[in-house]
């Protein structure tokens, strides 16, 4: 029996699988992200939490690393061939050799639609937008915050449903549905209860799940047609084709391309008009068909689904 380890790394979890070559799950385990951009030790610290995540799962199938067939991991934050070097390097020291490595964005392709062509685009901590073309080339776009233009990640979108609430209760201006659902569950009525729930989003413990509050609120007065909530949902919708006709424009596809949605905005909050606007503008760009698919499977499956391809 041949054993294989895939590796999902995220901003703020870190996902391991190891399968048999019947793709078969034979253990799980789960770390802290190892995204080293977020990370104080950078490539190092990175290294250092997946080489523990893969010891681990190792351990709980009592398996050794040479029992192992093949290695393939998605990293967010491995944007460049430099910072793919340094953490072969890294990870070299601590004993994990000949893995194959990719931005995260990738193996989100192989784990919607298996084998053949794709556009994959992820809106978690982060964004970026990667495909997969009919002759296997790879591009990546987005994936820099502002400086690549990044919109709709979970950050963003807070940060637009809290300027929203800011400009309500402290300029006057634009009411908002968002204001009055972040009244009702936070307590948020006023400019020293907004400035005040900063604190919170500053907490480590408290921060993420405030901050999922806010998101929640956003869609859910979206869906209830809120103007301004319903402003920053064309914005999203807009910067998504452009990610999208950005691969359609460069790279070859037929007529009709699989896009596959992952991360949170995509697959576990209620971002439908979104998504149903960001495909209509796609389609309206490029004169293609489309077909977008919402990812209902572990990314860490598009691994061992290109292991096996390959």
């Amino acid at each position: 029996m041949k054993y294989y380890i895939g590796v999902d790394g995220g901003g703020t979890k870190t996902a391991f699988a190891l399968f048999d070559e019947n793709k078969n799950v034979v253990a799980q385990n789960e770390t802290e992200g190892s995204n080293h951009e977020n990370l104080e030790g950078a490539i190092p610290q990175a290294a250092g939490i997946i080489a523990g995540g893969i010891n681990g799962l190792l351990e709980k199938a009592s398996l050794k690393f040479d029992d192992i067939s093949g290695i393939l991991m998605g990293l967010a934050g491995i944007d460049h061939p430099y910072q793919h070097d340094e953490m072969q390097v890294e990870l070299g020291k601590l004993g994990i050799t000949g893995a194959r490595i990719y931005n995260d964005g990738f193996i989100v392709i192989k784990a919607g639609v298996g084998a053949g062509a794709g556009i994959g685009y992820n809106c978690g901590t982060g964004t970026c937008c990667n495909c997969l073309d009919n002759d296997g080339n790879m591009l990546q776009i987005g994936g820099f915050d502002v400086l690549s233009g990044d919109k709709g990640n979970g950050h963003w979108v807070g940060a637009q449903a809290f300027r929203i609430m800011y400009d309500e209760i402290c300029l006057g201006k634009g009411k908002s549905q968002i204001t009055a659902l972040m009244g009702e569950k936070a307590g948020i009525k006023d400019r020293d209860t907004l400035l005040g729930s900063l604190a919170i989003l500053e907490d480590e413990e408290k921060g993420e799940e405030f901050l999922r509050m806010i998101i929640v609120s956003f869609f859910e007065a979206a869906n209830n047609n809120d103007e301004e909530a319903l402003k920053v949902i064309e914005e999203m919708a807009q910067r998504g084709a452009d990610f999208i006709c950005g691969h359609v424009n460069k790279m070859n596809f037929g007529d009709e391309i699989n896009v596959v949605l992952s991360g949170s905005i995509h697959t576990k909050l209620p971002s439908q008009k979104y998504t149903e606007r960001m495909a209509e503008l796609a389609a309206q760009r490029t004169g293609r068909k489309f077909n977008f698919i919402k990812l209902n499977c572990a990314p860490v499956t598009g691994c061992i689904n290109w292991l096996l391809e390959d």
